[in-house]
């Protein structure tokens, strides 16, 4: 045998296997073959190699001192082999989708919605994710993520989700207390709250041409979950998605104050990795998502 000359892979397995079991017959049972293709391979091996592996004793075998010092070096291979195999190989599809969020988005419009999710895809198991950032895809883990911005991400695919549509809304009772407003003017006098830049109301009221609104005056929240709850407890009118609050409205714990909407230039946007399609459980998130939206 010359040093660059390796032995046949099957006949590696086939020694590996009746060294293990100390028995041909085990052997052809575990790779699947007959007695007569094991010994014949087991017997190309030691032509190969110049030196017999087995003793043929009582119509078993047994291994000689060769084959005692070659079955741990081939096993370790088998072993090394398996290991390299298993942390390349692709895994299957796992059941678990993870969507990245912004924390308002989850809150107010996707968790509401998300038994219609299971009800059609019990075989997906959502995980839900919030971040304001955009999302790591290769560190976090997430398999989409969904974001307020302006769909142009570099890197990464986006489609148009959501409009927002920004509407003047309050609670039940604010409104019971300062009566329905007339007109966006008659907000000019209501308590508000902002969002943290302190501009949503500004920008409303440009849209509604009322001009000389004055300095911004109330409590701003970084986070339109925290916005929401605020307008909710009563603590003043706030701007903020029509989306987010149809379900308040519809029930009436959420007022709307006016029909004028301001539509904000930034929009919801589902956003991936790279330019490959999407996978089965990723296309079905998007396309629930889209008949979801547009309901």
């Amino acid at each position: 045998m010359t040093a660059s000359r390796l032995p046949p892979l099957n006949a590696l397995r086939a020694f590996e296997a009746a060294a293990r079991h100390l028995s041909v017959k085990d052997a052809a049972q575990e790779l699947c073959v007959t007695p007569g293709a094991v010994s014949q391979m087991i017997k190309s091996l030691e032509q190969h190699l110049g030196v017999a592996l087995f003793l043929r004793v009582n119509r078993g075998i047994q291994l000689t001192d060769a084959g005692h010092g070659f079955l741990p070096p081939v096993r370790n291979a088998f072993r090394q082999i398996l290991a390299a195999s298993a942390r390349i190989a692709l895994p299957p599809e796992s059941r678990v989708l993870t969507v990245s969020t912004t924390a308002f988005f989850a809150s107010a419009w996707l968790v509401p919605r998300l038994h219609d999710f299971h009800a059609r895809y019990p075989q997906i198991d959502l995980q839900i994710v919030t971040s304001n950032a955009l999302a790591a895809f290769g560190r976090d883990g997430a398999d989409l993520a969904i974001r307020h911005g302006l769909g142009r991400y570099a890197g990464l695919q986006s489609e148009h989700v959501l409009t927002v549509e920004v509407v003047p809304v309050a609670s039940a009772g604010l409104v019971a207390k300062q009566g329905m407003p007339a007109g966006a003017q008659d907000l000019l006098e209501w308590p508000r709250v902002h969002d943290e830049a302190r501009s949503g109301w500004q920008l409303w009221f440009a849209a509604q041409g009322v001009e000389d609104v004055g300095m911004p005056r109330g409590p701003a929240f970084d986070d339109g979950s925290l916005l929401l709850q605020a307008v909710a407890a009563g603590q003043g009118a706030g701007l903020l998605p029509l989306a987010m609050v149809q379900d308040e409205l519809a029930a009436g714990r959420l007022i709307r104050l006016s029909g004028d909407a301001w539509l904000e230039e930034f929009g919801y946007y589902l956003v991936w990795p790279g330019r490959g399609a999407l996978s089965g459980k990723m296309k079905a998130f998007r396309d629930w998502l889209l008949e979801r939206v547009a309901v």
